[in-house]
């Protein structure tokens, strides 16, 4: 869950805890009271401190009573000096802590072991393993005319993970998230690569666990066509990137770019950034969708696939899940067939409409609000040993995870020296 301590009043919306920053007009030295709000445990609950005053900002600490609390700074706009602030609060029900941060401009940020990881890699003709490939890249464009952008990377999209879950996102007019399950807690994609050998299979690693064709998969946004309600790719396009805006070591961030996007869904070309966030620890993942245009006739979609056999929930409030069963590939010599839970939140601010679950998805219609989109996504696999193993226990967690959303409560004080 995300928590920024700012402006950004979209993003205030989905806090559940507390927090009272007393900032010094011009010190670098500052104290953060993170209280949870909630009667249920928090663990790994991001705090996400906005830091632009502190320009030359090039390292920070972050302390909790004597000991040293494990925090990143994150360049979002790629410009070359620190935005933001990022470490993570364990609290108990009603818990308050004290954080000290003090930011400095001496030598780069502090080392802390990774708990997520994330990845483009470009196929190496000269290496014969799948999982073994070694032309990585940072940043990959395609043009709008761009034949086979689906197989321009390895794994067919950035990928992403925390010690709970694995995504990828095709990189193409689909822009899917894929999913890969685990049976064990830990970082594992760099091992693997989204493709696991029979020996690493063997040693207990996961796969891929979810078929996705051209639903949403998990929660990828699309436009909506007017006349049919149905999913609109993401296309044409003038261009399409994939980039990575951080590596870690407490959360990566990621970006789809795609720069003039024109549909018959759409009013006008609009440029759409995808944002998404991986928190570790976490097996939900932040997803921001910002527009170039303020105009509020643009009506989007977004959802989940409907899995095979697979039976919902709903609040009818925007928190949605559903639990399948279906073969991850059309290829069913070589694959079992995996049982997935998967969930999505969306804030009431954005749903236009909520749709019956047809073949393949539970959908809804959405509308951006000042040019910006926020929703959250989660899955699970029955593989997991750390997790759920039937319908009632994932709806069970989805319910409480989808009403704890809306509890937000932010209160910044700021002292003069």
């Amino acid at each position: 869950m995300s928590i920024f301590v700012g402006k950004r009043k979209a993003m205030k919306r989905i806090l559940t805890i507390l927090i009272i920053a007393m900032l010094g007009a011009q010190a670098n030295a500052f104290r953060v009271v993170v209280e949870n709000l909630s009667t249920q445990p928090r663990n790994d609950h991001p705090v996400v401190i906005d830091i632009k005053k502190f320009a030359n900002a090039t390292t920070a600490l972050v302390t909790c009573g004597s000991a040293e609390v494990p925090c990143q700074l994150d360049d979002l706009n790629q410009d070359g000096s620190y935005d933001e602030l990022c470490f993570l609060a364990d609290l108990g029900p009603k818990e308050r802590k004290e954080y000290e941060v003090d930011l400095t401009g001496n030598g780069g940020p502090r080392l802390y072991p990774a708990r997520v990881y994330t990845e483009m890699v470009m196929r190496n003709d000269k290496v014969k393993e799948k999982n073994k490939q070694n032309n990585y890249v940072e940043s990959i464009t395609a043009r709008g005319d761009c034949a086979n952008s689906y197989n321009l990377l390895h794994h067919h999209g950035v990928c992403f993970e925390s010690e709970l879950n694995g995504i990828r996102i095709y990189f193409d007019k689909r822009q899917t998230l894929d999913l890969y399950g685990k049976f064990n807690k830990g970082l594992e994609l760099q091992a693997t690569q989204f493709y696991t050998s029979d020996e690493q299979k063997k040693e207990g690693y996961g796969d891929d666990v979810l078929w996705v064709g051209n639903t949403f998969g998990l929660g990828a946004m699309r436009g909506l066509d007017a006349k049919t309600n149905l999913p609109a790719m993401i296309e044409p396009v003038k261009s399409r990137t994939q980039r990575i805006i951080s590596y870690g070591p407490l959360r990566t961030i990621v970006e789809v770019i795609d720069k003039g996007w024109q549909s018959d869904s759409l009013s006008e070309p609009v440029d759409m950034t995808i944002r998404y966030t991986q928190y570790a620890g976490h097996r939900d993942t932040d997803i921001d969708v910002f527009f170039s245009h303020d105009r509020m006739t643009n009506t989007f979609s977004t959802g989940i696939i409907n899995v095979k056999g697979s039976t919902e929930y709903s609040n009818k409030k925007g928190t949605r899940a559903c639990w399948g069963t279906d073969y991850p590939s059309t290829d069913h010599e070589k694959w079992k067939p995996e049982t997935v839970g998967l969930a999505i939140y969306i804030p009431n601010q954005y749903i236009v409409k909520e749709f019956a679950a047809d073949n393949d998805n539970y959908g809804f219609a959405v509308r951006h609000d000042d040019k910006h989109i926020h929703y959250k996504v989660a899955y699970c696999s029955a593989n997991e040993s750390f997790g759920f193993h039937s319908a009632q226990e994932w709806f069970d967690w989805v319910k409480v995870w989808g009403e704890e959303q809306p509890k937000i409560r932010v209160s910044i004080a700021v002292e003069k020296e």
